[in-house]
């Protein structure tokens, strides 16, 4: 039996990141692993280039607890919409999934900015869990970045007063 899903949550982040955010998944991911190291501990472009659709990136990543790694495809890049889609074609993911593709999209909502991550999964047969532990990690690695992002504008803040 074939068992397909969709997982979206949507974070609330400060207004003044969600440019920045989309910036960071678009063309700069590589630089995550600095504002959230605990998940995030490297990103490499393994053919193509950053920013570029049809580029090939591999991750190296926690999830729960777990050293793991992904080789994913850049699917999207929308500027207008502020989004970005991967799709995993190698790593640890595929374990336990045939498919699965991830997108952040950024929505400016005036004080606030949302940063909606869909997953889209076919899983390998029914006992294979539902990847809610991967929405807790986008999650955390959105949290990360924001909390980095509001640290280095307090650091600017302070050298100019």
């Amino acid at each position: 039996m074939r068992v397909i899903g969709k997982f979206e949550v949507e974070v609330d982040i400060a207004a003044c990141g969600g440019d920045v955010f989309h910036e960071i998944f678009s063309t700069r991911p590589h630089h995550i692993a600095t504002m959230s190291p605990s998940n995030i501990h490297g990103c490499d472009v393994h053919e193509g280039d950053f920013g570029k659709v049809g580029s090939i990136i591999f991750w190296d990543y926690t999830l729960d607890g777990k050293k793991c790694v992904a080789k994913e495809l850049i699917e999207e890049i929308d500027e207008e919409k502020q989004l970005v889609r991967y799709k995993i074609i190698d790593g640890d993911l595929l374990k336990e999934f045939k498919s699965f593709t991830l997108t952040v999209h950024v929505l400016p909502r005036g004080e606030l900015t949302g940063v909606k991550w869909i997953s889209e999964f076919e899983k390998i047969d029914e006992s294979v869990p539902y990847p809610t532990k991967l929405i807790d990690f986008c999650i955390a690695v959105t949290k990360d970045i924001e909390t980095h992002h509001l640290n280095e504008a307090k650091t600017e803040a302070a050298k100019t007063e």
